[in-house]
C-alpha cells in the first residue's frame, strides 16, 4: 500500500516513516531541497523522496496525482519554536498547505487523510482538554494549526470524506530536537552540565513517541473515521520539575539545575492534560508506556546517539 508523508524530516514524521519502512509500506516523502535529513538519512534509498513545497498547489497536485496515495499522513508544520515566527510562512504551511495537499488528495482519491493536530489549539484551559472545547489559541502558531483543523473537519462533515485529526500533545523520545525540553536535559546532564531552565511549575502532558506511532499504524493497518478529532495525548499532566527530577535521577547527574535562568514562555495554561476517552472509546487506542519507561528509553538511546545533538 502507498502511503504518503509530510513532514517526514521533523521528530513525529521521522519516526512514523521508520516504522512504515519497517512494515513494508510503500512510503512516498514530501521533502524540500533546504530540509535537514539528519534523522531520515538512513532511510535513504527505502522510501520515494519527492521534492515539493506544500505551499505550490500545482506541485502538490502534480505529485499527489503521480503518487497515488491510498493513505496520507499529514505532519509537516512550521511555528513551533521560538525562531520560526515569520506570520506569513506559518500559515501558508500550516493552513494553506494543508488546503492544497487535501484539495489534491480529494482529486485521486484515498482511503485516509490524518491531519496532524496540536493541544496549542486549545488555548489556557482549567481542565483537562476535550475534542469539543471552544478552541482559543493564543499565537499564530496555535491559530494556523487550529485553521487547517477545521478545515479538515469541515470537509469530513461537508463531503463525508475519511479525513481526521490527531491532536498530539506533548510528545517525545528518541531523535526528538535538542531543543525540546526533555532531549536538552537529558543531552546536558549526560555531558556534566547543569541545565538552564524557566518556571519549574509549567505544566503538560507528555506522551512517549512509540505510542504516538502507534495510533497511526493502527489507523493505517485498518482505515476508519468514526469522528474528525482525536486527542492523543497520554492523560496525565506533569511540572517540568518533575520531568527534570526523573532525568537526573536516571542519569546520576551531579550538576543541579538552574532555574529562572531562561524566559518563561508567556500565556502558561494552569493545565495542560488532554481528555483521552474519546480516542479510547472509538479507535481503542491507549499509551502503554510510562513516562518513566519512555524517559528511561530515551536517555538510553540518547547515550547511544550522543554525537547526532552535537
Amino acid at each position: 500500500m502507498k502511503v504518503l508523508v509530510t513532514g517526514a524530516t521533523g521528530f513525529v514524521g521521522s519516526c512514523l516513516a521508520r516504522r512504515l519502512i519497517h512494515h513494508g509500506y510503500d512510503v512516498h516523502v514530501f521533502v524540500r531541497k533546504e530540509s535537514d535529513r539528519w534523522r531520515i538519512r538512513d532511510l535513504h534509498g527505502r522510501m520515494h523522496e519527492h521534492d515539493v513545497n506544500l505551499r505550490d498547489a500545482g506541485a502538490v497536485k502534480k505529485a499527489v496525482s503521480a503518487i497515488a496515495p491510498r493513505i496520507i499522513c499529514h505532519l509537516a508544520t512550521y511555528g513551533g519554536f521560538a525562531s520560526q515566527r515569520e506570520s506569513a510562512d506559518i500559515f501558508e504551511v500550516n493552513f494553506l498547505g494543508t488546503v492544497n495537499l487535501l484539495r489534491a488528495c480529494e482529486q485521486t482519491g484515498f482511503d485516509l487523510f490524518i491531519n496532524t493536530g496540536s493541544s496549542s489549539e486549545y488555548g489556557i484551559k482549567s481542565e483537562p482538554m476535550r475534542e469539543d472545547d471552544l478552541l482559543e489559541p493564543i499565537g499564530d502558531y496555535g491559530v494556523s494549526k487550529a485553521a487547517a483543523t477545521l478545515f479538515c473537519q469541515s470537509e469530513f462533515r461537508e463531503k463525508n470524506l475519511p479525513v481526521l485529526t490527531l491532536r498530539l500533545f506533548s510528545p517525545f523520545g528518541p531523535w526528538d530536537d535538542h531543543k525540546r525540553l526533555i532531549p536538552s536535559v537529558i543531552k546536558s546532564m549526560l555531558r556534566g552540565e547543569a541545565p538552564r531552565l524557566s518556571n519549574p511549575e509549567s505544566v503538560r502532558d507528555y506522551i512517549f513517541i512509540e505510542d504516538v506511532i502507534d495510533c497511526y499504524m493502527e489507523l493505517i493497518q485498518k482505515p476508519s473515521c468514526p469522528a474528525p478529532i482525536f486527542n492523543i495525548g497520554s492523560g496525565h499532566q506533569y511540572t517540568i520539575c518533575d520531568i527534570v527530577t526523573r532525568i537526573s535521577n536516571i542519569t546520576n547527574a551531579a550538576a543541579a539545575p538552574l532555574w529562572g535562568t531562561v524566559s518563561c514562555r508567556g500565556n502558561e495554561s494552569p493545565c495542560w492534560v488532554s481528555d483521552r476517552d474519546k480516542a479510547a472509546h472509538l479507535l481503542h487506542w491507549s499509551p502503554k508506556t510510562s513516562l518513566q519507561a519512555g524517559l528511561e528509553q530515551t536517555i538510553v538511546w540518547l547515550r547511544k546517539n550522543l554525537s547526532l545533538y552535537s
